[in-house]
């Protein structure tokens, strides 16, 4: 399951606070290489694609990968255009839809948290199979399994 409202919040605080800690620097690289598809909240997926094109750098035209500009002026221009322009981010959003960036989310927010973020970020539920099914499939499998010794 996507992340929720608060949690996606809690991520684009993350990005947009601590880019300047050099500890967390790989860990927001990381969060941006990830698709958008990980946060259901509409609002905060325009941030995030904002943030994600805004702070991209290219080292070159060749199969070079991908890179973020992450830390120093550069990062803290996008967030502050973000911030201050939200029209810039997406045409339906206002200036409370993006209060928050550039707070920090708080000391809850530690290593644990971003790892168990990315567990929910690529987390899809299974669907469960109605009872009769699984033993359909069991009995199938048997008689299949049976019929292979038999050979």
């Amino acid at each position: 399951m996507p992340l929720d409202t608060e949690l996606g919040k809690k991520m684009l605080q993350l990005i947009t606070s601590r880019y300047d800690d050099r500890h967390w620097r790989k860990h927001i690289e990381k969060t941006l290489s990830l698709p958008q598809t990980g946060v259901t909240d509409p609002v905060q997926q325009q941030i995030f694609m904002y943030l994600k094109h805004g702070l991209k750098a290219y080292k070159s035209r060749r199969a070079d990968p991908d890179s973020w500009i992450i830390g120093g002026y550069a990062t803290k221009e996008v967030i502050m255009r973000a911030k201050f322009q939200p029209q810039l981010v997406g045409a339906s959003l206002k200036q409370e839809d993006v209060a928050f960036l550039g707070t920090d989310p708080g000391t809850e927010v530690t290593e644990t948290w971003w790892e168990e973020m990315l567990v929910q970020w690529f987390d899809v539920p299974e669907e469960e199979k109605p009872a009769d099914e699984e033993s359909d499939q069991l009995t199938n499998n048997d008689s299949a399994q049976a019929a292979n010794s038999k050979v």
